[in-house]
């Protein structure tokens, strides 16, 4: 099974397209990076709906389902 390849790290401003439509959203970007405080690591992304601005937490592995997300914005 094929999964989106990212480093998590490089996350941050990296632009998606939801592979299905809800509420009108299709189109996000990672406004935030929510790191563990001891090793540093990320734990959460924070996702912003480029048309309403709506903010979505998620944790990073949801990015790698090719059949729900799909990198960049298309």
């Amino acid at each position: 099974m094929q999964k989106n390849r990212f480093s998590k790290d490089k996350l941050l401003h990296s632009k998606w397209t939801a592979q299905e439509v809800k509420n009108k959203e299709r189109h996000f970007m990672v406004t935030e990076l929510v790191r563990n405080e001891q090793s540093h690591a990320v734990e959460q992304c924070i996702l912003q709906a480029v048309m309403t601005k709506n903010e979505y937490v998620l944790n990073p592995d949801e990015l790698k389902e090719v059949s729900a997300w799909q990198m960049g914005w298309k």
